[in-house]
């Protein structure tokens, strides 16, 4: 995450950044965003869509690791199987069945 702010800081305007910070890392939403910064929503949304285009690109070509995607890239290794993935196949029939057998049971709410 420290790599994904880092690099937003270098290469985006003042304005930007701060459309930047108050909207995708504080989670204001459009509304707060442009009273705070005193800019009209159709300013906002423009700026939003350039930060976007840019930061895109720039985590795509980023060297000498990409941080695009980056669904990839914040993602956990606690991820659910696979289809296909050898990382994720089941060794044997015996862990297969002792898989089928570690089910939680449902709750139901009262």
């Amino acid at each position: 995450m420290a790599d994904f702010i880092l690099v937003s800081h270098r290469y985006l305007t003042k304005q930007e950044y701060d459309v930047f910070r108050f909207h995708y890392l504080l989670g204001a939403d459009w509304k707060l965003c442009c009273r705070r910064m005193r800019l009209d929503r159709g300013d906002f949304f423009h700026s939003l869509y350039r930060i976007q285009a840019r930061l895109g690109k720039i985590f795509r070509e980023l060297e000498p690791y990409a941080l695009f995607p980056l669904d990839e890239y914040f993602t956990t290794h606690r991820q659910t199987a696979r289809s296909g993935d050898p990382r994720y196949a089941v060794k044997s029939e015996e862990e297969a069945q002792a898989k089928k057998k570690l089910r939680f049971p449902i709750q139901r709410a009262a």
